[in-house]
Order: C-alpha cells, then structure tokens, then sequence
C-alpha cells in the first residue's frame, strides 16, 4: 500500500494503523489527521478516491474531501455553542421562543438544551420526507414544527439521527437570518482554515470521491462480531424508534448525487477533509496556525459536560452526550475519559481530546454497518493512545 503523508516522530504506530486498515479490514480510500497542541502531528492518505475505484482509477490525493454522515453534528454544534457564547442563544429557553410554529402539539416545553442533548423527544417524522423535499431545510423545519412529541422532553434521550439537523439548523436560521451551510463556512471553516462544508459550493465538488457500502472481512478488529439481537431486532423492525428516526427520509437520498451534496443537512451531510476535520476539533480547544480559538472555557466545559447517558431509546445501546457532542463511553470509544466529539455511521469520526491537546480526523469512502465504533477508525485511535 502507498501511503502519503508525514507522521511526526513518536506517531509511527498511527501511520501503522492506517496501513493494516488497508491490508486488512477493507478500506479502499481514507485519510487521517492528528494534531497536537495546535501542531499537525499526523496527516496520511491513501487508496482511490471512488470507493468503487480500481488500481487505474484516480488516488486519494492530499485535499481530497469524503461526505462524514452523523461526524457532522459535531460541527453543526458549535454552531448552537458560539451562538450561545456570543449571547444571542439562551440554552435553557424554550425553542419555542425563537421559532414561534414549534411550539404546536405540545412542544413548549422542549428546551434548546434538549436539542442538543438528544433529549427533546423528536427522533421520528410520522411523515416521511421524500428525498426531494428534504433538500428543501424550510420543508425539514415545517415537518419536524408539525411532529407530536414521542415522550417528554428532558425526562429521557434518544439519538435524533436525521430530526437533529433540521432543529439545528431552523434554530440558527431563526437566530442569525443565515442558513446553517452559510453560518458554519463564514464562522467556523473560515475563520480556522479548515476544510469543510455543509452544503458543499459547485467549485469543491471535484474534490470529492464516491462513497459506497464495504464490507470488512471478518470480525476486523470492531468492538462487537455481531451486534446484540436487540439492536439487530430494533434496525429489523418497521415500527421501533430506530428505524423510524433513520427513515426521516425516504428513501435516503443517494449521498453521490450532486444536488444531495450541495445541501445544507447539518445531521448528515457535511464533507471535509480529514485535516480541515481535525483542524475543527484543534480550533474547539485552541488556537491553530494563528486562527481563532473557537470556545471559551466555559463553552468547553458545557459542550462535554454529560447531559444524556445510559439506555438510548432509538440506538439501543447505551449512549452519552454533552452539548450536540458525543462523550467518551463504550458506544463509540475516543482516547480518554474528557473526550468528546462525534463519529459517522459506518465510517468517518472526528473529536478532540483538551486534557492531551489531541484533536482527531478521519474520512473514508468506504462505509461499513457500524453506527458509532468503526473499526478502522478505533485502530487509529489506539494508534493515538500508544503513541502519547
């Protein structure tokens, strides 16, 4: 395999990694990126560009970018986060108070904290969006402003995998007048020169390979052989709240279709690199190459204080969440206990870790089953871990 790339001295075990995941569990086009204390410590890429790609085809080359599915709420909660930093968001006021339709059948109680922490007890449409209409965000809103609570906001949590982004996103709206997309590129991936979209602009889409299911061969290291029969019976059921909140839209828009990508879905959709991923995380925690820290310590402190933990109702499996950020656990491991940040169904993660100075990125063409522990991405976390 011909890896590209520099690792610093001391990280070699994350370039190894990176070379097995290749070798061995399956992957046909990747990229990852580490910094530490505001320094690239880590950049490699490799593979082809297309997941369908053969040895002739086009390679992964530095400034390729990858759609990062759920990996994009993490970005899309900075975007709450430095709202309410600035003074322009109260995390404890209704939703209701910015965004007066929400408030119908029953929703006054739900808190822009809930949103965040996957409490607010929205995880389904009752109406399925069709793919067209779900590039529309104002549909998105319309529907998720019309949706009966599934149990009382704060009293319980449960992953909103695809209703996250459309109350993200009609909350920054309702706040700034600016769509979500716009937001994130004029305050967070410009100002830290990270590359990374939510809605991705017609000049970058050359940058961006074609993204497929793999499968890897064997156990491959994950957390699990198999999943527990309850999560398989959970996926497998038409009625359970785990399919109903993934089926939001359906069918689900094919991510290589160019109107998909140019969308502005902050649960799903967001394209980067895996630097400018990781670039994101290191500007969370610090400053890099000169640009901004993006939060206070205060900020830091409410985006990975626990909100939601224990039984998920719409994964399964036992879950937990800070402010719009996943938290270290056995759901989806990052390096140590102050972790936090956001993986992406089958593949693609991105966090930060302020106690080491570490800030993590990686994005792959190729998607696995996984929802929340690719093993390709936790073999390069404990590349991470051995090498500090």
């Amino acid at each position: 395999m011909d890896v590209n790339g520099t690792v610093a001295e001391g990280f070699e075990p994350v370039r190894e990694a990176f070379v097995r995941n290749f070798e061995v569990l399956g992957e046909r086009g990747a990229a990852v990126a580490v910094y530490r204390d505001g320094r690239r410590v880590v950049d490699l890429w490799a593979g082809t560009k297309d997941v369908d790609g053969t040895a002739d085809s086009a390679p992964w080359e530095r400034g390729t970018a990858q759609i990062m599915r759920s990996a994009t709420k993490g970005v899309a909660a900075a975007a709450l986060l430095l709202l309410h930093q600035r003074g322009l968001l109260d995390l404890d006021a209704p939703v209701g108070e910015y965004w007066p339709e929400f408030k119908a059948v029953g929703k006054e109680r739900v808190l822009v904290r809930h949103v965040l922490s996957h409490r607010a007890g929205l995880p389904v449409l009752d109406e399925p969006l069709t793919p067209e209409e779900a590039l529309d965000p104002l549909r998105g809103a319309e529907a998720v402003a019309r949706q009966a609570l599934v149990w009382e906001p704060g009293t319980d949590h449960g992953y909103h995998a695809l209703t996250y982004g459309w109350l993200l996103g009609e909350l920054v709206r309702r706040v700034t007048g600016r769509g979500v997309g716009d937001w994130i590129a004029e305050e967070i991936a410009g100002p830290v020169g990270a590359d990374l979209w939510v809605g991705l602009p017609a000049a970058e889409a050359g940058r961006v390979g074609r993204s497929g299911r793999v499968e890897a061969p064997g156990n491959a290291g994950g957390l699990r052989s198999r999943p527990k029969r309850s999560v398989t019976e959970a996926y497998d059921d038409p009625a359970s709240l785990t399919r109903r909140a993934f089926a939001a839209i359906t069918p689900f828009p094919d991510q290589n279709d160019a109107a998909y990508r140019a969308a502005s879905l902050p649960a799903t959709n967001g394209i980067a690199t895996a630097e400018g991923l990781a670039r994101f995380y290191a500007s969370l925690v610090g400053e890099v190459g000169g640009g901004p820290r993006l939060f206070t310590p205060g900020t830091l402190a409410a985006a990975r204080a626990e909100e939601s933990a224990g039984p998920d109702r719409v994964l399964v499996i036992n879950t937990r969440f800070g402010l719009g950020y996943m938290l270290h656990g056995s759901a989806s491991p990052f390096l140590d206990t102050g972790s936090f940040g956001h993986p992406g169904r089958g593949g693609s993660l991105g966090f930060a870790d302020p106690e080491s100075g570490i800030a993590f990125g990686y994005v792959t063409n190729g998607f696995s089953k996984t929802v929340t522990a690719d093993a390709r991405a936790q073999a390069l976390v404990r590349g991470v871990r051995a090498a500090l």
